[in-house]
């Protein structure tokens, strides 16, 4: 048996079991991180967070995700707030800025008040082979789901995202078409799945249907993704407020070649010790 010590942190009701790997080696299996993540007979959570050393010079720590069937994720933007919130209450971060490692790339992150994080996300991109995507570059996709003929946006902003815009996001099938999208062979290691509904330039609603997890309160690489695909489309603006079911995020993004910023809330949950 193993036992695993943990910190269960949220952002925006999209929640994490956070792992500090950083003076002991990680070697949970996938089954291990799968029931640590089940809500009946592990802890619970959407993604798991591990903390390990960085090589790179200036960053105070890498970390990986895993998501709750066992899976790896390139990225995570509610994850990344939560592990710069994890550092500063330990107090390995002194300024209210620090870098975090992800996939050999450091990320600059500001603290900000009344617990808010703002994250440097890096420059989106378009090129199908970013996602990876198995069609030539387009401004718009088009499939055909359930009869009717669905027109979406696909970007990579550290990990995949098709993006969707709707009428109304209450109404979208999000479990139904986000499943099926993941399974598409446009997509081979499957893609996180956003449906967008406009409500005015600086202003939409989102659900998003991710990768090893369905459904989550929050996504915010898919808050990221879809207000890239917005400005993309040229219907928004450089400074957008995404509403999702757990509570909202602003991003800011100028266009084309500019890093794209996200900003949200982080917050630990509880501290705990499971044995696997």
């Amino acid at each position: 048996m193993t036992t695993v010590n943990f910190t269960k942190m949220q952002g925006l009701g999209n929640d994490f079991v956070l792992i500090d790997a950083r003076r002991e080696p990680f070697t949970l299996t996938a089954a291990e991180l799968t029931r640590l993540a089940d809500r009946r007979y592990g802890v619970g959570c959407d993604q798991i967070l591990v903390l390990e050393p960085s090589q790179l010079p200036g960053v105070h720590a890498r970390y990986r995700i895993f998501n709750a069937d066992g899976s790896g994720a390139e990225h995570c933007g509610n994850g990344v707030r939560c592990v710069a919130k994890y550092l500063r209450e330990r107090g390995d971060v002194g300024g209210r800025e620090l870098l975090v490692e992800i996939a050999e790339h450091a990320y600059t992150l500001a603290l900000l008040d009344d617990d808010q994080v703002r994250v440097d996300m890096g420059v989106p991109s378009f090129s199908p082979a970013a996602l990876p995507m198995a069609v030539p570059q387009a401004l718009t996709y088009r499939l055909t789901f359930a009869g009717r003929e669905w027109t979406l946006g696909a970007v990579s902003v550290g990990n995949p995202h098709a993006v969707f815009a709707v009428d109304d996001v209450d109404t979208a099938p999000v479990q139904s078409l986000g499943a099926w999208l993941q399974q598409h062979p446009w997509f081979p290691r499957r893609v996180n799945v956003g449906f967008m509904q406009i409500l005015s330039p600086d202003h939409i609603r989102l659900r998003v249907f991710e990768r090893g997890a369905g459904e989550t309160k929050a996504c915010g690489t898919g808050a990221c993704a879809a207000t890239a695909v917005g400005r993309h489309w040229h219907k928004l603006a450089a400074r957008v407020t995404v509403a999702l079911t757990g509570g909202e995020l602003t991003i800011e993004w100028a266009g084309e070649a500019h890093t794209l910023y996200m900003t949200g809330p982080a917050a630990k949950v509880f501290e705990g010790t499971m044995t696997l």
